[in-house]
C-alpha cells in the first residue's frame, strides 16, 4: 500500500518551520527549513519540507541554489515560476547584504569621499537627522558604525561618552563622525562645529583620534577636515 503523504500542518507544532522560527529564532533552522518557509506550500503528494530537502540534495546546497536563474529554479519538481521568482529575490537580497558588508569592511578609507560613497546612499532619502560614529581599525578599514541619535531637531547634539563608548567597545583605533542634513544644505552649523571640536579634544585625551566629521546632504557632502575646521 502506498504511504500517504502529509502536509507541514500535520507535523508537531515545534517541528513546523514557521512556528520553529518564531519560537527559537531563524538561526536554529536548517537550510531546508528556511527554504521551506520561502516556498510556503508543497504540491499534492509532496509536503514543502520534502521539496526543500530534495532541492538542496539535487543542487548541492544553498550556495549552489543561490546562483541559479529563475528559469533554472523553475525546473525543480514542485517549483513553478512564482516560487522561483521568490527564491531568486531572496537569494539576491542575501548576496547584496554580503557584498555591501564586504565592500564596507574591506575597503581602506583614504579620503572623505570614501566615506561619502558608502554612506550617502544610506542617508540620501532620510527625512530625519541621524548622527553616526564610524569605527576604524589600525588599517583604516571600517569595523562597524552606530547611529547615536535620530530626530528632526538637535539630533547633532551628542555627548562624548556616547561616542567613545562605541569606540572603546569595538576597540577602534580611530573614529569618523557623520551626520546628514535633510534640508539639503551640507554646510556645518556653528553648533556642528562646536560639538565637533569638543569631540576631537575628547579623542585626543582618550587616544582615539577623530579623523573627520562629514556632513551629507542629498548628493553633496562636506568634510570638516577639508574645510580646516578640525
Amino acid at each position: 500500500m502506498e504511504k500517504k503523504s502529509f502536509t507541514v500542518k500535520e507535523l508537531p507544532q515545534d517541528d513546523r518551520p514557521r512556528e520553529k522560527l518564531q519560537m527559537r529564532g531563524a538561526h536554529n533552522l536548517s537550510d531546508s527549513e528556511l527554504l521551506a518557509i520561502l516556498l510556503r506550500t508543497g504540491t499534492k503528494g509532496n509536503p514543502v519540507t520534502k521539496i526543500a530537502v530534495e532541492m538542496l540534495a539535487e543542487s548541492g546546497g544553498l550556495s549552489a541554489l543561490a546562483g541559479k536563474t529563475v528559469e533554472s529554479l523553475s525546473c525543480f519538481k514542485g517549483i513553478k515560476r512564482d516560487k522561483a521568482v521568490t527564491l531568486a529575490a531572496a537569494f539576491e537580497i542575501g548576496r547584496r547584504i554580503d557584498s555591501n558588508k564586504k565592500w564596507m569592511t574591506e575597503r581602506k578609507i583614504t579620503s572623505p569621499s570614501d566615506i561619502a560613497d558608502i554612506y550617502m546612499p544610506l542617508l540620501r532619502d532620510e527625512m530625519q537627522e541621524n548622527f553616526l560614529v564610524i569605527c576604524l581599525n589600525n588599517s583604516n578599514k571600517i569595523i562597524t558604525h552606530k547611529i547615536i541619535t535620530t530626530g528632526t531637531l538637535n539630533a547633532s547634539v551628542v555627548h562624548a561618552r556616547e561616542i567613545f563608548k562605541v569606540a572603546v567597545d569595538n576597540r577602534a583605533a580611530s573614529i569618523i563622525l557623520l551626520h546628514n542634513h535633510p534640508s539639503g544644505n551640507a554646510e556645518p552649523s556653528n553648533e556642528d562645529i562646536s560639538i565637533t571640536k569638543r569631540l576631537v579634544e575628547a579623542g585626543r585625551i582618550l587616544d582615539i583620534p577623530v579623523f573627520d566629521h562629514i556632513i551629507v546632504a542629498g548628493n553633496k557632502f562636506t568634510s570638516l577636515v577639508d574645510k580646516r575646521i578640525i
